[in-house]
């Protein structure tokens, strides 16, 4: 026994799961799992999984993230985002462990003019994000669980992110189309993985269990971001401004969808700016 706290982490191989997985490996007794090493689905294989690494954390990285392919496979999604938390829930329930699980902006129907709060109501407009919501209600059924929501993720491995292609279409002198109507707060997964940390090993106050908005500081569009990128890349970009009417796709997307950290950073554990972040990415 190496004294160390022990976690489990489900969806280790994703763009958040790894982050996650290195960052806590140098303080933590880490148990990663990915999709194929653990079926989520299996409730049994799962509570056998976790007695026997016996965490004290479990930390829920695996999610079915195809908003668009959901609104024809709601089954797969409501099996990935909802039903697959509810199986690790009960199995930390079982056998004492932390749930941790990470949500997502999309269960907000975007019609709000302020950043949204973990207070306010939850309406999602998509298949993805109800399953998404669903998944919430059921982690938060576990004693003592967290629910961190996040927004475009950007970091991590696989770097396929909407701001890794706005990144790499700058990089190769491509046209960029981008949201000018869409306002988000992003979340670099780095910092996400070092708030997960916090909340494990809290250095100022503890933050409560409960539902939070990890995300990075500050609001804007997906113009802005981009804008951003070509100015840190030094790069004389051509971007086009698309409003999201003039985009046909199957899963509607809340057009508004910023949201507020004050929450966790009254909890102790504030999140540098979203520019800053993309400064570290970038480099």
């Amino acid at each position: 026994m190496t004294g160390k706290t022990r976690i489990m982490v489900t969806g280790a191989a994703g763009q958040l799961g790894s982050a996650v997985v290195a960052r806590l490996s140098a303080t933590c007794d880490v148990f990663a799992f990915t999709r194929a090493a653990l079926d989520l689905a299996d409730a049994p294989a799962v509570l056998a999984a976790m007695t026997t690494c016996s965490p004290s954390f479990v930390i829920n990285c695996a999610a079915y993230n195809d908003v668009e392919a959901a609104e024809d496979a709601a089954a797969a999604a409501l099996s990935g985002n909802a039903l697959a938390v509810q199986v690790l829930a009960r199995a930390a329930a079982a056998t004492g462990a932390t749930l941790i699980h990470y949500g997502t902006d999309f269960v907000f129907d975007g019609t709000a003019d302020r950043p949204y709060l973990e207070t306010d109501a939850c309406r999602p407009l998509s298949t993805y994000g109800m399953s998404k919501l669903l998944g919430e209600w059921f982690a938060l059924e576990a004693p003592g669980a967290y629910v961190l929501r996040v927004e475009s993720l950007f970091g991590g491995s696989p770097a396929k992110s909407s701001i890794d292609k706005i990144i790499a279409a700058i990089r190769a002198g491509q046209p960029v189309r981008v949201f000018a109507d869409r306002t988000v707060t992003p979340s670099f997964v780095d910092d996400v993985a070092s708030a997960t940390e916090q909340i494990i090993h809290p250095a100022g106050v503890r933050a409560a269990p409960g539902v939070y908005h990890c995300v990075n500081s500050g609001a804007t569009t997906w113009l802005g971001i981009a804008e951003e990128i070509a100015r840190r890349l030094r790069r004389d970009a051509e971007l086009i401004p698309v409003k999201s009417t003039e985009v046909k796709l199957k899963a509607k997307r809340p057009v508004y969808c910023a949201l507020s950290n004050a929450k966790l950073t009254d909890a102790g554990i504030p999140m540098p700016s979203w520019q800053e972040a993309l400064e570290r990415y970038i480099g």
